[in-house]
Protein backbone atom coordinates (compact mmCIF):
# COMPACT_ATOMS: atom_id res chain seq x y z
CA UNK A 1 0.00 0.00 0.00
CA UNK A 2 3.16 2.50 0.91
CA UNK A 3 4.44 1.53 -2.52
CA UNK A 4 1.92 2.82 -4.51
CA UNK A 5 0.75 6.19 -2.43
CA UNK A 6 4.54 6.64 -2.76
CA UNK A 7 4.85 5.80 -6.63
CA UNK A 8 1.02 7.91 -7.09
CA UNK A 9 3.26 10.94 -5.19
CA UNK A 10 5.98 10.90 -8.22
CA UNK A 11 3.51 10.36 -10.60
CA UNK A 12 1.72 13.42 -10.05
CA UNK A 13 4.77 15.45 -8.82
CA UNK A 14 6.50 14.66 -11.97
CA UNK A 15 3.50 15.46 -14.28
CA UNK A 16 2.55 19.17 -12.65
CA UNK A 17 6.38 19.86 -12.49
CA UNK A 18 6.95 19.26 -16.07
CA UNK A 19 3.64 20.63 -17.27
CA UNK A 20 2.30 22.60 -14.56
CA UNK A 21 -1.45 23.48 -15.34
CA UNK A 22 -2.63 27.26 -15.04
CA UNK A 23 1.41 28.39 -15.61
CA UNK A 24 1.03 31.88 -16.91
CA UNK A 25 0.55 35.78 -17.00
CA UNK A 26 -2.91 36.25 -16.20
CA UNK A 27 -3.94 40.09 -17.62
CA UNK A 28 -6.76 41.51 -15.89
CA UNK A 29 -5.98 39.98 -12.45
CA UNK A 30 -7.76 41.15 -9.50
CA UNK A 31 -5.04 40.36 -7.29
CA UNK A 32 -1.27 39.81 -7.95
CA UNK A 33 1.54 38.49 -4.94
CA UNK A 34 4.62 37.40 -4.93
CA UNK A 35 5.75 34.55 -2.41
CA UNK A 36 9.61 33.30 -2.13
CA UNK A 37 10.87 30.67 -0.18
CA UNK A 38 14.62 31.31 0.67
CA UNK A 39 15.45 28.04 1.92
CA UNK A 40 14.82 26.76 -1.21
CA UNK A 41 14.81 29.52 -3.45
CA UNK A 42 11.87 28.96 -4.72
CA UNK A 43 9.59 32.04 -6.18
CA UNK A 44 6.17 32.73 -7.24
CA UNK A 45 4.21 35.06 -8.77
CA UNK A 46 0.25 34.40 -8.21
CA UNK A 47 -2.86 35.90 -10.35
CA UNK A 48 -6.03 35.50 -9.14
CA UNK A 49 -9.29 36.70 -10.24
CA UNK A 50 -12.41 37.18 -8.00
CA UNK A 51 -15.72 38.10 -8.92
CA UNK A 52 -17.92 38.36 -6.11
CA UNK A 53 -16.21 36.22 -3.87
CA UNK A 54 -15.79 33.67 -6.15
CA UNK A 55 -12.26 32.73 -7.57
CA UNK A 56 -12.65 32.75 -11.19
CA UNK A 57 -9.23 32.39 -12.65
CA UNK A 58 -5.88 31.47 -10.97
CA UNK A 59 -2.78 31.26 -12.58
CA UNK A 60 0.76 31.22 -11.61
CA UNK A 61 4.58 32.40 -12.64
CA UNK A 62 7.93 31.27 -11.26
CA UNK A 63 10.31 28.96 -10.54
CA UNK A 64 10.53 26.11 -8.12
CA UNK A 65 12.06 22.83 -7.34
CA UNK A 66 9.50 19.89 -8.49
CA UNK A 67 7.43 20.00 -5.08
CA UNK A 68 6.51 23.78 -5.34
CA UNK A 69 5.61 23.66 -8.98
CA UNK A 70 3.54 20.86 -8.54
CA UNK A 71 1.94 22.28 -5.58
CA UNK A 72 1.37 25.36 -7.04
CA UNK A 73 -0.18 23.77 -10.20
CA UNK A 74 -2.75 21.33 -8.31
CA UNK A 75 -3.95 24.42 -5.73
CA UNK A 76 -4.73 26.42 -9.16
CA UNK A 77 -6.39 23.63 -10.75
CA UNK A 78 -8.18 22.89 -7.35
CA UNK A 79 -9.32 26.65 -6.33
CA UNK A 80 -10.40 28.08 -9.50
CA UNK A 81 -14.28 27.88 -9.54
CA UNK A 82 -14.44 27.96 -5.36
CA UNK A 83 -15.34 30.61 -3.16
CA UNK A 84 -12.86 32.31 -1.18
CA UNK A 85 -14.35 30.86 1.65
CA UNK A 86 -13.78 27.43 -0.21
CA UNK A 87 -10.37 27.84 -0.91
CA UNK A 88 -9.43 29.28 3.10
CA UNK A 89 -10.57 26.02 4.02
CA UNK A 90 -9.05 24.17 1.64
CA UNK A 91 -5.99 25.88 2.53
CA UNK A 92 -6.52 25.09 6.47
CA UNK A 93 -6.68 21.26 4.92
CA UNK A 94 -3.70 21.23 2.89
CA UNK A 95 -1.42 22.83 5.25
CA UNK A 96 -2.77 20.26 8.65
CA UNK A 97 -2.00 16.91 6.56
CA UNK A 98 1.49 18.65 5.15
CA UNK A 99 2.96 19.78 8.81
CA UNK A 100 0.80 16.90 10.09
CA UNK A 101 -0.94 19.14 13.06
CA UNK A 102 -4.10 18.14 13.80
CA UNK A 103 -3.97 15.86 10.09
CA UNK A 104 -5.44 12.79 12.04
CA UNK A 105 -9.23 14.42 11.52
CA UNK A 106 -8.79 15.18 8.08
CA UNK A 107 -10.34 13.18 5.55
CA UNK A 108 -7.88 13.03 2.81
CA UNK A 109 -10.96 13.02 0.09
CA UNK A 110 -11.73 15.94 0.52
CA UNK A 111 -8.55 17.69 -0.15
CA UNK A 112 -8.69 15.11 -3.86
CA UNK A 113 -5.55 15.15 -5.67
CA UNK A 114 -3.54 17.68 -3.29
CA UNK A 115 -3.29 14.45 -0.74
CA UNK A 116 -0.56 12.62 -2.81
CA UNK A 117 1.32 15.62 -1.24
CA UNK A 118 0.79 14.37 2.44
CA UNK A 119 3.89 12.97 2.61
CA UNK A 120 5.89 15.83 2.65
CA UNK A 121 5.56 16.29 6.35
CA UNK A 122 7.93 13.65 6.33
CA UNK A 123 10.10 15.79 5.05
CA UNK A 124 10.21 19.22 7.21
CA UNK A 125 12.20 21.00 4.83
CA UNK A 126 10.23 19.69 1.81
CA UNK A 127 6.72 21.30 3.62
CA UNK A 128 7.85 25.43 2.96
CA UNK A 129 8.48 24.19 -0.72
CA UNK A 130 4.56 22.28 -0.95
CA UNK A 131 2.86 25.78 1.07
CA UNK A 132 4.53 28.64 -0.63
CA UNK A 133 1.50 28.45 -3.15
CA UNK A 134 -0.98 28.08 -0.73
CA UNK A 135 0.34 30.55 1.54
CA UNK A 136 0.58 32.85 -1.52
CA UNK A 137 -3.31 32.41 -2.19
CA UNK A 138 -3.78 33.12 1.06
CA UNK A 139 -2.03 36.89 1.37
CA UNK A 140 -3.74 37.47 -2.43
CA UNK A 141 -7.51 36.33 -0.56
CA UNK A 142 -6.68 38.75 1.87
CA UNK A 143 -5.77 41.69 -0.56
CA UNK A 144 -2.45 42.25 0.93
CA UNK A 145 0.43 43.92 -0.96
CA UNK A 146 3.65 42.36 0.96
CA UNK A 147 5.84 39.65 -0.88
CA UNK A 148 5.07 36.49 0.62
CA UNK A 149 7.81 34.82 2.37
CA UNK A 150 7.70 30.78 4.23
CA UNK A 151 10.67 32.07 6.65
Amino acid sequence: MLDRIRDLYQEVVFDHNRNPRNFRVMPGASRKIEGFNPLCGDRITLYVRINDGLIEDVSFQGSGCAISTASASLMTEIVKGKTEQEAERLFELFHRITTGKNSEAVNLEDLGKLAVLAGVRAYPARVKCATLAWHSLQAALKNEAETVSTE
